[in-house]
């Protein structure tokens, strides 16, 4: 990702991939029971509704700026969490995120290229 800030009339500032954070919420919820369900659903919508991708049906990543930003996603996720179920929050940097392998289909696929942009909100 390659991304600038404008400081005042310093020009522009290049921000480094490891100061650039990303964080992954990843989560087992059971839905067994309609109430399971529909309580499993709100909370991935949820994820969406505060900026959240889905990578996969359990798994959803979004770009922060900072430890206080970090931690207010991480209360509005608290605030939202279903009765039952496991929920795991892990942070990283555009660099770990840059260098993360995938596999689909038994075959090595090339690494995701980061956004070009960063999506302000």
């Amino acid at each position: 990702m390659t991304a600038y800030l404008h400081k005042a009339n310093n020009g522009p500032r290049h921000l480094s991939g490891y100061r650039i954070m990303w964080m992954l919420v990843t989560f087992d919820l059971p839905v067994e029971t309609k109430k399971q369900r529909h309580a499993a659903t709100k909370f991935r919508q949820h994820l969406l509704d505060i900026g959240f991708e889905m990578s996969q049906l359990s798994n959803y990543l979004r770009f922060y700026n900072g430890k206080e930003q970090f931690e207010t996603y991480v209360r509005q996720i608290e605030r939202a969490l279903p009765e039952w179920g496991d929920i795991y929050i892990f942070p990283f940097t555009d660099k770990q995120y840059e260098n993360i392998i995938r596999f689909s289909d038994q075959a090595r696929k090339r690494q995701r290229k980061n956004p070009d942009q960063l999506a302000l909100f």
